[in-house]
């Protein structure tokens, strides 16, 4: 016997109304099982744009536990977070190479401006705000998602140590009330907004025409005013050339009197 499965009760929009989306520009408050289960489609895969339900999202936050701390070589460290959904997800930090990164400039040797690693022999940490991190230390990251192997893994751009129970309370409910009021349903764009969506993309696009035309424009006449500018240099140097011939010449006379 077979199962039917019932289509979504909701429609994946077009990339163009992504942005008035709730979720798209926004760090989705999820946990790591939520994350683990996003969905991709063909059509956004290289974009990294995953979804849930048909709300498409890029950027996440989490707060979990570090349960482990991997120095998986000059590029890369990577945390294993978990946060009691059920799943743990991978948290990766970018490290500045030595062939990129200059001390003087920057406190931080990785891409995230509060995390430093400090990898000498014998000691392998890794410090947000000062603070080495610790198996059990209790995060609150924002990233980005990619995959590996298989599994959903996130790229880490911002970081707080979570001090205390009552901000990590704070923080589950966030998680909870972001679930409730904006995950739990399908996102919907009535006629109205996808009318102004589309009116709004062609201002732009209006916008966007204009300018290149004015720039166009005012590329064109600095193009003139250069070349006006230098055939007026050139002839002035012309007219200098001449007189300092003639002079030359008169110079010349009057030495032979």
């Amino acid at each position: 016997m077979s199962l039917q499965h019932s289509a979504p009760s909701y429609r994946v929009y077009p990339a163009y109304c992504f942005p008035a989306s709730p979720t798209y520009h926004a760090w989705v408050k999820l946990t790591a099982a939520d994350v683990q289960a996003l969905r991709s489609e063909p059509e956004f895969t290289t974009q990294r744009i995953y979804f849930h339900l048909n709300h498409p999202i890029r950027f996440v936050r989490l707060v979990g536990v570090v349960v482990a701390i991997d120095d998986i070589n000059l590029k890369y460290t990577v945390l294993t977070l978990d946060d009691g959904s059920g799943a743990n997800v991978e948290v990766k930090i970018i490290r500045l190479t030595p062939d990129i990164y200059n001390p003087v400039e920057s406190p931080s040797n990785t891409t995230i401006s509060n995390v430093n690693v400090v990898s000498q022999f014998g000691v392998f940490d890794v410090m947000v705000d000062n603070q080495p991190l610790e198996i059990g230390t209790v995060i609150k990251a924002k990233c980005t998602i990619s995959e590996f192997r298989g599994l959903k893994q996130l790229e880490m751009k911002r970081v707080w140590i979570v001090s205390n129970t009552n901000e990590e309370v704070q923080a589950w409910a966030e998680t909870a009330a972001f679930k409730r009021d904006i995950l739990a349903t399908p996102w919907h764009i009535s006629s109205a907004e996808h009318k102004k969506i589309v009116k709004d993309i062609k201002a732009e696009k209006r916008r966007n025409q204009e300018y290149e035309r004015l720039k166009a424009e005012h590329d064109i006449k600095r193009k003139e005013q250069k070349k006006a500018r230098e055939e007026h240099l050139a002839k002035r140097e012309i007219r200098h050339e001449l007189r300092r011939k003639k002079e030359e010449v008169m110079m010349n006379q009057g030495a032979l009197i």
